[in-house]
């Protein structure tokens, strides 16, 4: 019975990729070629989207790159690296070689992304079937809200544009778990990890499934292992838990830079998808600098054999109640969050204008800020932080100010504020904006240590004093590891 609904939930899902890609074909109705460059019509574009202006540009299937980006990147890399090496627990027992390996795996799905067609076309199908289940969530969305969800009529409307994203996957992603079709994946990229790299079975399989899964449920696949990890294992599950993206979430990413527009929705797909794939060895590299691993292990990989609910039905309805209260949760910080930043604002534009220093800020940035607010001041508090990772010098202060918000508020507010920046037409180098899509990738922000800290705890209690001194330490491995898959990103386009 499993395999037949596994066999027709496939089935279904390639005959929606298909059914899509017919539809898109026939409703377009000029796509001309422009120096290997797909430029479609304004017929393509859905009613009430705004077109993308970086379209022609970010969907280009191949990038150049030049030695200033090599350079420039091998820098960035290295002073990550240093600052790993600065803040590790244990200098001299640093396993390089494993380090170095680590960083190549993530280096090469680099490269494959940016520079071999059939890997593209890999992350694309990836891409195309985020877009299809989209599309379906899409369908719930009409049969709840109606009108309402209509962007020619209404706009974008977070709340029905998002939300019912996160709910939909969150069900999807417990089917699959029932089904075993995570489980095996999960498996096969956590043997590589633990043979490649010496890793744990247990650490090769929380990392492995961060990839799909989020930071506490990832955890929980490796659950009867926890009380007995050695620390090195417990800084490379919360790294790599705060490093990458569950799928609820990334889907919702896509809705939000795609902005309807199918073309583009496929394309920051293919670049999510990739930065989270490269967060996982990444994470592992960050992680082993920055707490070494010194006791024998285990490598071993068993993945656990419970199921998320006891039947189909089941699994489908625990994973739409965690789903929900996942989106209302996304909610509550988005609402709190935005109320905490106009009331900085509020109060920072009053002491700007008292010190007269907004018409200073507006002259010194040529209009791109208007005042003294949390804006400008996170853009260039971490301006020299993003300059490492190659990011064009006209747009640090705007992908400095992403990265702050990502850290300070959540990655979820620093992808909204990235959907604006892209719709505005607010970068200079549309570089800049896939190299934003890799920095904002994980949960790397200090709501996470909390989160981190109580989930994973409340699995295993007495690892409590080991997750809260690693916490920080977590969150700058995680924030590094976005940093470095920026980096080598850096390194291959310009």
């Amino acid at each position: 019975m499993k395999k037949f609904l596994l066999l027709l939930a496939l089935c279904l899902t390639f005959t929606g990729i298909m059914a899509q890609d017919t539809v898109q074909t026939a409703e377009t109705a000029v796509i001309t070629q422009t120096d290997s460059t797909t430029t479609l019509s304004q017929e393509t574009q859905p009613a009430g989207i705004a077109p993308n202006p970086y379209k022609d540009i970010i969907a280009k299937k191949e990038f150049a790159f030049n030695i200033y980006s090599i350079l420039r990147g091998i820098l960035g890399m290295a002073v990550i690296i240093f600052i790993a090496w600065l803040f590790s627990l244990d200098r001299k027992r640093v396993n390089w070689k494993t380090v170095g390996i680590a960083l190549l795996f993530q280096l090469l799905l680099a490269i494959s992304v940016i520079a071999f067609p059939f890997v593209q076309d890999i992350f694309e199908f990836v891409g195309k079937m985020f877009v299809a289940v989209l599309n379906w969530t899409k369908a719930g969305s009409e049969f709840l809200f109606g009108p309402l969800v209509d962007t020619s009529n209404f706009g974008f409307i977070f709340a029905l544009q998002i939300l019912p994203t996160i709910i939909f996957f969150s069900a999807l992603t417990s089917l699959f778990f029932y089904l075993g079709v995570l489980q095996k994946v999960v498996w096969v990229m956590a043997w590589l990890l633990s043979k490649a790299l010496n890793l744990t079975g247990a650490e090769s399989l929380s990392t492995a499934g961060n990839i799909f899964l989020g930071q506490t449920e990832a955890p929980l696949m490796v659950k009867e292992y926890i009380p007995r990890m050695t620390k090195s294992e417990v800084m490379l599950v919360m790294t790599a838990g705060m490093s990458t993206m569950a799928g609820g979430v990334l889907a919702a990413y896509i809705s939000m830079l795609g902005g309807g527009d199918r073309i583009m929705e496929i394309e920051f797909a293919k670049h999510l998808l990739s930065a989270s794939v490269m967060a996982a060895p990444g994470a592992i590299a960050i992680a082993k600098i920055l707490r070494p691993q010194t006791e024998e292990i285990d490598n071993s990989v068993d993945v656990p054999k419970e199921k998320i609910g006891k039947n189909v039905l089941d699994a489908i309805s625990n994973g739409t109640t965690d789903g929900l209260k996942l989106a209302a949760n996304v909610a509550a910080m988005l609402l709190v969050f935005y109320a905490l930043i106009a009331g900085f604002n509020y109060i920072f534009e009053h002491i700007g204008s008292w010190t007269s220093l907004n018409p200073i800020i507006a002259s010194v940035t040529d209009g791109r800020f208007t005042a003294l607010n949390m804006q400008f001041l996170l853009s260039y508090l971490f301006a020299p932080v993003i300059w490492l990772t190659g990011v064009p010098a006209e747009d640090l202060a705007l992908v400095g100010r992403l990265l702050g918000e990502k850290l300070i508020l959540t990655e979820f507010v620093g992808y909204q504020s990235l959907s604006d920046m892209i719709q505005t037409g607010a970068f200079a180098n549309p570089k800049s904006i896939i190299m934003a899509t890799y920095v904002l990738c994980g949960f790397a922000n200090f709501a996470s240590v909390g989160i981190q800290i109580g989930g994973v705890g409340g699995i295993a209690p007495n690892q409590k004093p080991t997750l809260s001194a690693y916490g920080f330490r977590s969150l700058l491995g995680a924030t590094l590891v976005a940093l470095m898959s920026a980096a080598m990103i850096g390194m291959l386009i310009v």
